[in-house]
């Protein structure tokens, strides 16, 4: 009995890792995605902050009925399994996708034939105003999918 409620508190813990991290692997940046992924992702990351709660407070139950008894090493085993889902629950109100496509803090320019990480050919996003002109390949916007950035003075935000 005791095994089986130590093995129900390491399911906890995958449980809760893996409400977090699924929708962050799923949404990455130059990966293949699929509609199926991406409604999971939300999916996961909408009910996270409640499975991530229930997963410790079951696994704190959990480790109270097993305590006593307990060897010294079993009961380091319980305590170490905290670790993970305090992380759990707290990364579960975080918003990690916002980690992952934060803009660039800063946006380097160059003129245009000066700009050799440009090829012949790259699709990119031009913005015209006041006289000033500027364009943001697409390669390297799709990571952030949006720039922030100064066009004839003029504050913008280019997204793709």
């Amino acid at each position: 009995m005791r095994k089986a409620l130590g093995v129900l508190v390491f399911l906890l813990v995958l449980l809760a890792l893996a409400v977090v991290f699924l929708p962050a692997w799923t949404i990455q940046p130059f990966k293949a995605q699929t509609p199926a992924g991406i409604e999971m992702s939300y999916l996961l990351r909408r009910i996270s902050p409640w499975v991530t709660i229930l997963a410790l407070a079951g696994s704190l139950f959990l480790a109270a009925r097993l305590w006593r008894g307990a060897r010294w090493w079993s009961r380091a085993l319980l305590v170490l399994a905290f670790v993970p889902l305090g992380a759990a629950a707290w990364l579960s109100r975080q918003n990690h996708f916002e980690w992952m496509f934060a803009p660039p803090a800063a946006v380097a320019s160059a003129p245009a034939a000066a700009a050799d990480w440009v090829e012949e050919g790259d699709m990119v996003l031009a913005v015209a105003f006041n006289g000033e002109a500027a364009a943001y390949p697409v390669r390297q916007v799709a990571y952030h999918h949006v720039v922030q950035d100064v066009v004839g003075g003029v504050p913008i935000v280019a997204t793709y």
